[in-house]
């Protein structure tokens, strides 16, 4: 029988310290981990709360990425592609439904094109100067609007591989941004040349 959110709680604390702290993730000691596990403890465990709380958006009236449905780098007749700001790593690109949808809820053409429009966003990341990879993200406990993540990973920086980039995006100096604005509008050009759509003016 599937663990209710108590059960799950009293679970994870069996293998707490007295303080209900974790033990490390094994993740810390990999090395790319941006963190020396020495000093390192985790926080400790709250409780659940249930139920939880909404996420934005969760009324499509007061949904922001709704509000935008017009503003993007790049768009076509469902989708906007956008460019976020003040981040470490070369690029991150946030693609989104135009219209109010959620993964769980995303009918199955726009489920095909979704498929497709990241393979075409992958493949045009990747195609920039000094850029080995491009992770894609979709994670979902913020908004209720569906909105899923590109991240250009910088050649060279081995220690950036895997999971732990989104962490030293966050630790990383902001990337330059009229390199990024620029790399941005290459993808965006790429896109309407390999899939369609039409270049916008606000990220």
């Amino acid at each position: 029988m599937p663990l209710s959110p108590d059960d799950f709680y009293t679970h994870a604390l069996a293998a707490a310290d007295q303080e209900q702290r974790l033990p490390l993730a094994r993740m810390t000691g990999w090395d790319v981990s941006p963190f020396e596990a020495e000093g390192l403890r985790v926080s400790r465990l709250r409780p659940p709360v249930v139920p939880e709380p909404e996420r934005h958006g969760e009324d499509p009236a007061a949904c922001s990425s709704c509000t935008r449905r017009d503003e993007g780098i790049w768009l076509d007749e469902h989708w906007r592609l956008t460019r976020i700001g003040g981040v470490g790593v070369p690029l991150v690109l946030m693609l989104h439904p135009r219209d109010h949808h959620d993964l769980d809820d995303l009918p199955d053409d726009r489920a095909a094109e979704l498929g497709v429009l990241t393979t075409h966003l992958a493949r045009h990341v990747e195609a920039l100067p000094h850029i080995s990879r491009c992770h894609v993200y979709r994670i979902g406990d913020g908004g209720a609007h569906l909105h899923v993540w590109l991240f250009a990973r910088p050649e060279g920086q081995a220690q950036l591989y895997g999971s732990w980039l989104v962490v030293w995006d966050d630790l990383l100096p902001e990337y330059p941004s009229d390199v990024a604005d620029a790399d941005a509008a290459r993808v965006a050009d790429a896109l309407v040349a390999s899939y369609g759509g039409h270049r916008g003016t606000a990220g």
